[in-house]
């Protein structure tokens, strides 16, 4: 059963300052599982534990490594988090990796914890005060100002109680998570259990799970099923957001599933190497940070590399903030809102992070107005208005609903809401029902206007020519136009009377043929010549050099004379008077309506022509369905069904 809240507790602190005996004090777990952090005495990988508080509700708990080495691991462990317990050691105070972790915490969004003053039983009552003093000055403007300062020791069991009793207080706090039908847990852990298999454990961070889903490891995109779940030691039939989960798997690898990797719904997550976000720079940078620099990318559990590209400025000078997108070596699945970390190459610490605007962009050029005010604007948008941003952005490819569903990151019925609202006042037009893609009315009307400039230029250039070939003018337009779009905008093109089709041609419905003088004159030349040879008529290339006619030239008016019907195309080069044609035709048909059929010397007296015009003229009548062939005879295709 899915209890209606649920709330993970995070540690952060300086290493050495206590995290862990202070979570084995109040809940009597050892979250050090590690042979060498027992030997160490420190914390390297994740820790994990939970509490019952006295409310009833119910913690799950991440021990997160204090060393500077690892913070990376700290990082992985704060995601998901709900509430921070900020560890100091009263014997030491605030240290580099206490300032750290307050950044990092507050980078990706935190907003609820309280100070956890350590080792009380290691200082006097005097010096207890002045530490006490300077955390207050250390978190005086953050969101731990005015939270409660709780002195502990994990030795004496003093001020256990009231750590107790200030989480379950905050606890109340809490808001319930946003509402998402879109499942995801990013992994911090993998192990196989004898008898189990493949286990990985993780925040479940929106959505639920169930016993005997199936889903999909992103960004590898393996997919396997559900086969068992726990939360904190227990099995279940589902989980929800906010639950420490474990999952096993039916029948997948361990080493097909890595920490930083993504569960999910089939289908429902797009990797990408790129993001575009808004950045904070950190204020106690000590330089600018430069366009193109190298950063360490966390999101989620992952740590990518990749470079910082600054749209709007040369460099990001340390307190501002600005529409940036990172471009990465690796691909990562990401939704908009999620919150990220950056730290640099090297020496490494944490400079800045924020929140992703759009996890699958293009490639932005930099100074580009029109790109940096949309970005500003996104954060601000209503969901109809997103939707809208998004379908214009993406031009003549279009936008998905599966591409909405992550860069709006909208509960479903919000952004069905969204997209039928927009749909309703023909603002985008669903031009893909199968795959649910839709266009910007902008630019489906930008894509009818290129359409008809086409057209215009091929009938200033081929002015003989009724049209112009349907693939042709495909092939014209953008290369990733596909044909289900195409066909819509010709269709729409012919309903309000633009273009006319014929067959496999396409013309302006204003386009008419008109012969200068000189085509004309060609014009009768050709009709003449083919008018008077019958069915014994020249190829074509001899009668151009008989006439004296260039064979451009030529060639046009012979085409135009072809879609009159005035001329006959028997085979290439190979041309026939149209009436003659026809005659031949009729008198073809009576001869099979009266005998049955016709043998090829039969044909060859009745047509009264050579071999070299028998075979492609009996052919041309099977091409177009007047005959077919039986053995070395022909019968009247019409009688013969």
């Amino acid at each position: 059963m899915v209890r209606e809240k649920q709330i993970i507790l995070g540690t952060a602190g300086h290493i050495d300052h206590g995290k862990t005996s202070l979570i084995k004090a109040v809940t009597g777990i050892d979250t050090d599982r590690l042979k060498e952090e027992k030997l160490r005495g420190i914390t390297i990988e994740l820790g994990f534990a939970f509490l019952d508080l006295p409310s009833g509700q119910h913690i799950g708990i991440v021990d997160v490594p204090g060393h500077e080495k690892f913070v990376k691991n700290m990082v992985a462990g704060a995601t998901g988090i709900d509430i921070v317990a900020m560890v100091i050691a009263a014997d030491e105070g605030v240290m580099p990796q206490t300032r750290e972790h307050l950044d990092i915490c507050t980078l990706l969004g935190v907003s609820y914890g309280f100070v956890v003053l350590t080792k009380i039983d290691m200082v006097d009552e005097e010096w207890r005060e002045l530490v006490i003093e300077d955390i207050k000055d250390f978190v005086q403007g953050t969101f731990l100002e005015g939270r409660p300062i709780v002195p502990v020791s994990a030795v004496t069991g003093e001020g256990i109680q009231d750590f107790i009793d200030t989480l379950d207080r905050l606890s109340a706090e809490v808001p319930d998570p946003p509402a998402s039908s879109l499942f995801r847990l990013p992994v911090d852990r993998v192990f196989t259990m004898k008898g189990f298999g493949t286990v990985i454990t993780g925040t479940l961070i929106s959505g639920k799970i169930r016993v005997g889903d199936t889903v999909m490891i992103y960004p590898s995109q393996i997919t396997s099923k559900v086969r068992g779940l726990q939360v904190h030691n227990e099995s279940v039939g589902e989980a929800a957001a906010g639950m420490r989960t474990a999952i096993n798997f039916q029948g997948l690898d361990k080493a097909s599933v890595n920490r930083g990797d993504i569960v999910s719904t089939p289908g429902a997550l797009i990797p990408s190497y790129m993001v575009d976000a808004h950045l904070y720079y950190l204020k106690n940078n000590k330089k600018p940070v430069k366009n193109r620099t190298t950063i360490r990318f966390h999101s989620g559990t992952s740590e990518v590399l990749g470079n910082l590209i600054l749209l709007g400025q040369a460099e990001l000078a340390a307190g501002e903030e600005d529409q940036v997108q990172i471009r990465l070596d690796s691909s990562v699945t990401l939704v908009k809102d999620d919150r990220f970390v950056i730290r640099s190459y090297s020496p490494v610490r944490t400079i800045g992070g924020g929140r992703i605007l759009n996890p699958i962009p293009g490639k932005h050029k930099r100074f580009k107005p029109e790109v940096i005010a949309g970005l500003k604007t996104i954060l601000q948008q209503s969901p109809t208005e997103l939707v809208a941003y998004h379908a214009e952005e993406t031009g003549y490819k279009g936008v998905s609903y599966v591409e909405l569903k992550v860069m709006t990151n909208l509960v479903e019925k919000e952004l069905q809401g969204a997209v039928q609202d927009l749909l309703s006042r023909h603002v985008i037009l669903l031009v893909d029902r199968e795959n649910q893609v839709f266009l910007h009315r902008k630019h489906f009307e930008q894509l009818q206007g290129e359409t008809s400039t086409l057209l215009g230029d091929y009938h200033r250039r081929y002015p003989l020519k009724i049209g112009m070939p349907k693939e042709e003018l495909k092939s014209k337009l953008p290369s990733f136009l596909n044909s289900k779009l195409f066909s819509l905008v010709l269709g729409q093109l012919i309903k309000h009377g633009e273009i006319v089709q014929d067959e496999d041609t396409v013309r302006l419905s204003s386009h008419a043929v008109s012969l200068g003088v000189d085509q004309k004159k060609i014009r009768e030349k050709i009709l003449k010549a083919y008018q008077t040879s019958g069915l014994t008529p020249p190829y074509f290339k001899e009668l151009g050099k008989d006439l004296n006619i260039l064979p451009e030239a030529a060639k046009d008016v012979l085409n135009l004379l072809v879609s009159e019907g005035l001329v006959v195309k028997i085979k290439e080069d190979l041309y026939f008077f149209g009436d003659a044609v026809q005659g031949l035709q009729r008198n073809l048909i009576d001869f099979l309506k009266t005998h049955g059929e016709i043998s090829t010397p039969q044909f060859k007296d009745l047509a009264g022509v050579s071999r070299k015009y028998l075979i492609p003229l009996i052919e041309y009548f099977d091409a177009v369905n007047v005959t077919i062939r039986i053995g070395d005879i022909r019968k009247l295709r019409t009688l013969s069904k």
